[in-house]
């Protein structure tokens, strides 16, 4: 992503409704479907500024990658350790058979070769290790944002589950989110297609607004950690090396 993504992630991504939701989310997510014993061993791919790990380390320790040097700093900061860097599915360092937990938050769709970046991860997981992931949904949703943020591709339920098979996975629970606020954000697209006047999606709310719009789609993880919802902005998945 450009440095001014970056720096604005920097800015917002403690605070803004939809980071913190996801967080919340997430760390209701994989106690129930990827559940870590003590001492367990994780990684986050594509760490970005930071603003997951606190949560990560509250559930095993964590290492982290990120490409990015600016961001990788402010990550290592935030984490109290130096995150290490490099790009899939080619250039990272990392221990076979490590980690117990590997987690990708809104990563994979930046990665071009991203069936082979997975097959990479894979060798990666300790046994009965899982993969938690989320990836932006709906490509119909496709816009300015997309092309801002070096997005590759938005996926459908089906192109990630192929993904992922090829990538040498087989999904354990698989769900779109961001659903409860998805008639709000198609409208916008479709406005801004209409009228040409896109708005911005990281731009930060009022403090009312902001509260409100966590509260809506943080509510989401009493349902998506153990049901599937049909349609949203978002998918998660939690995946396991496919037998064999």
């Amino acid at each position: 992503m450009d440095r001014a993504i970056y720096d604005r992630m920097a800015e917002i991504d403690a605070e803004h409704w939809w980071f913190a939701a996801r967080r919340r989310i997430v760390a209701a997510l994989i106690p129930r479907q990827a559940p870590l014993g003590p001492g367990a061993r994780i990684l986050e791919v594509g760490a970005g500024t930071g603003s997951n790990l606190a949560m990560l380390q509250g559930l095993g320790q964590v290492d982290a990658i990120e490409p990015d040097e600016a961001a990788r700093a402010l990550a290592s900061q935030r984490g109290g350790f130096a995150v290490g860097g490099g790009m899939l599915p080619d250039g990272v360092a990392l221990q076979d058979g490590r980690y117990d937990l590997i987690v990708l938050l809104d990563v994979l769709e930046h990665i071009e070769r991203d069936r082979a970046s997975l097959r990479v991860l894979r060798t990666k997981l300790a046994p009965g290790g899982r993969l938690v992931l989320t990836v932006p949904a709906a490509p119909w949703l496709w816009s300015a944002h997309d092309v801002k943020h070096h997005h590759k591709r938005r996926y459908t339920r089906q192109s990630l589950l192929d993904t992922l098979f090829d990538g040498g996975f087989e999904v354990r629970h698989i769900s779109h989110f961001n659903t409860l606020l998805y008639p709000v954000v198609a409208a916008a697209r479709i406005l801004g297609r209409i009228t040409r006047r896109e708005q911005e999606d990281d731009a930060m709310p009022a403090r009312g607004v902001n509260a409100l719009l966590e509260h809506i789609f943080a509510a989401e993880r009493y349902w998506v950690t153990r049901a599937a919802l049909p349609f949203g902005v978002s998918l998660l998945a939690v995946a396991e090396p496919a037998a064999g």
